[in-house]
């Protein structure tokens, strides 16, 4: 069940091509933390190519990273210090990436003539499948046929049998 206390993380880090991964597990254990399991996969996907755009294209690596989530969306920004470092050229491929595989995204600048990047992915309840009777697996003794008795004839011929009767043998 997904909670519906708001939450909030934030965290100050200098992005580097060892770092991203590292990124991705911080926020993916504080997804899991929130009980939002099912947004582990988009958030990474998401976070690990704004950063390594970030690493390949900007002069200024310090960046910041905050998640918000208010009970139904969670929204994840990155913002980075890098004046420089324009949306609509070096970050065109991963905003296109980021549009295909989040429900939104933005861009906007700062104050200090930074920018943040912005993206959200709402909380979907989970498929449920109709609970269908399995049959039981088969035990042993079903799974390996025993051995059925021996026919009366078979037996016939170390003895004799007389009416139905097994005599035997002298």
């Amino acid at each position: 069940m997904k909670t519906a206390v708001p939450c909030y993380y934030h965290l100050d880090v200098e992005v580097s091509p060892e770092r991203v991964g590292q990124v991705s597990r911080i926020l993916a254990a504080h997804l899991r933390y929130w009980d939002l399991e099912t947004l582990v996969e988009p958030v990474r996907h998401g976070t690990e190519m704004l950063l390594r755009a970030i690493d390949e294209h900007a002069k200024d690596k310090n960046t910041s990273i905050e998640m918000w989530w208010n009970g139904q969306h969670l929204i994840t920004a990155i913002g980075d210090n890098d004046r420089a470092l324009r949306p609509d050229h070096e970050l065109r491929a991963c905003l296109r990436h980021l549009a295909a595989m989040s429900d939104g995204w933005g861009c906007c600048a700062t104050e200090t003539g930074s920018k943040v990047i912005w993206f959200s992915q709402r909380a979907r309840a989970g498929e449920r499948a109709p609970l269908v009777p399995t049959a039981p697996a088969p035990s042993l003794r079903e799974a390996l046929r025993v051995p059925r008795a021996m026919p009366v004839a078979a037996l016939a011929g170390a003895a004799g049998v007389r009416d139905g009767v097994l005599e035997e043998a002298r």
